[in-house]
Parts: C-alpha cells; structure tokens; sequence
C-alpha cells in the first residue's frame, strides 16, 4: 500500500507540473471525461502546425505528434518536434479528449478526423503518428478500428499504455479510484486487465501494412511494468528499452518524450522502410 501511496503521489506531483503553466484556453470536452474543460498551453511545439508546409520526397508522411494523459498540443513535446522538423519532416500536434481524459474510443474518432486533415491540407497519402503514453496506445484503436490502417506509416508510441498499468484506477481503489480514476475514463481503461484493452489487443496486435515501434524506460512509474509497451514480435515491430543503447539515460515516463536517446530511436523508425532497427545505437 505504501509503494501505490508513493505512486499516486508521484502522479499527481506529475499533474501539478503539467498544468502549472497552463493559460485559461479551455479545451474542448469530451464526453465521460472531466466534468469540466481543462485549460490547455498556448501556442505549438516547435517548428509544428506549420500548415503551408509540404512533404517532400526524401520525407513523404507528415508526423502527428499524439499527446499523453492529461497532455496537451505542446506539453514536453517542443524537443522531439524541433528534431523531426530539423530532419525535414511536416510536424503536427492536436488537443484530444479533454487533455485525453475522455474515453479512448472517442479520442480516437478525433485522431481521424485530425489525421483527414492533415492528409488534405499536405496532399500525403499517409502519416506517421508519434504518441506519448496514452498517445502511443490510442492510435491503435484508430488503427484497426476506424481504418486508420490505410493511412498510417508508422506508429512510433513512447512509453505507451498498450497492455495497460498496474497501478489501480477502479471506482472501488480508496487511493486513485474515488478521486483521479472516478473522473479520467480513459484512465480505468488504461488499467491492466480492462475490458477496452482485451478488446484492442484481442487478435492482432499489429494490423494493416503500419510499422510500430514500442519505445519504453525501465523507469516508468505509470506504466508498470514498463515491458507492458511492447507489442507481439513481429517483422513489422520493434521493442526497445531505451536503457538497453544508453544505460545512463535516466529519463522516467514524464520526461521520455524529451529524452535525447527516445528522440535518436524515433528518428531511427521513421526515417527508413521498417520500424525501428533493433542493431541501431544512438549515440548516448
């Protein structure tokens, strides 16, 4: 009990420094999600949202960068956008599920009508979608079941709730559940054994022609265990621990998107055919 109180507190300190610099722009609700509009950052990850922009023909997808649990357009994202603009990519950020607390299935009906956008706007055929946490798992919905398997290059998901978390968010949970899990659907859906998740991994894992690469930390404390990210093997999937290439990266869940060795990995995925090839070594 006291490893969850250790926990929990960790989560809401986590909370706390994402909405701390928040402006009072409300987002749009979402259905069964917080009772009310949560404020959400101001402005665009760096060098994103450009929509003039074009894909060129070295860089054919455009990337959507897919924000976590409680996450927002921008929230720790500004160095991996900065990176893959750097390397000529067309990069593009959305808000979704009330900082993606409404329920997974609805948050990811908002992916595909972002990604239809973005398509249109750029004249790509595909994209490649890039996801922290949440933002990692939730695009599969989208994938296998509302089509988004036609138009999905890569999925690169960073520390993603795939198989779900250990850490309790049922209603009857006296830590989270009467509080942070009473009122974040998407969080009772992201616990280990939900029925959502049965359904999304039933199956394939891994469908349609989408490369995916699972990047994760031995350090996550919000996704436990943090091997609970990977995906069935396959040849179109790659599991990666960033410890595994650069043992002293200590980044934990929060701050994985900024990692220097998590960012090497995903430009590794989306830069060639495949997902992410498991001999690569970033430099550490």
């Amino acid at each position: 009990m006291r490893a969850l109180t250790t926990v929990a507190s960790a989560l809401v300190s986590a909370l706390a420094a994402i909405l701390a610099p928040l402006v009072a722009a409300p987002a749009p609700a979402a259905a069964e999600g917080f009772p009310l509009p949560l404020p959400t950052n101001v402005g665009q990850p760096a060098g994103a949202n450009d929509w003039s922009c074009r894909p060129s023909a070295e860089r054919p997808s455009p990337v959507v960068l897919v924000h976590g649990t409680f996450g927002d357009r921008r929230s720790l994202l500004d160095p991996i956008s900065a990176a893959m603009v750097a390397e000529g990519f067309c990069v593009f950020s959305f808000d979704y599920g009330n900082r993606g607390t409404g329920k997974v299935e609805g948050s990811a009906a908002q992916l595909k009508r972002f990604v239809d956008r973005v398509l249109e706007a750029t004249g790509a055929r595909r994209v490649s979608l890039v996801g922290h946490s949440q933002g990692g798992m939730m695009p599969r919905y989208y994938i296998k079941f509302l089509d988004g398997a036609r138009f999905v290059e890569d999925l690169v998901g960073l520390a993603p709730s795939n198989h779900g978390t250990d850490l309790v968010f049922a209603p009857g949970d006296p830590i989270l559940g009467s509080g942070l899990g009473a009122v974040c659907r998407s969080c009772q859906q992201q616990g280990t054994g939900s029925a959502f998740l049965a359904t999304l991994n039933a199956g394939d894992e891994t469908p349609g022609r989408v490369d995916y690469t699972q990047i994760t930390t031995r350090y996550d404390e919000v996704v436990v265990p943090h091997t609970s990210g990977y995906l069935a093997e396959g040849p179109r999937t790659t599991n990666v621990t960033i410890q595994d290439s650069c043992p002293a990266d200590l980044a934990e869940h929060l701050l994985i998107p900024m990692s220097r060795t998590a960012i090497a990995w995903t430009l590794e995925a989306l830069t060639h055919d495949g997902p992410a090839r498991p001999e690569f070594r970033p430099v550490c």
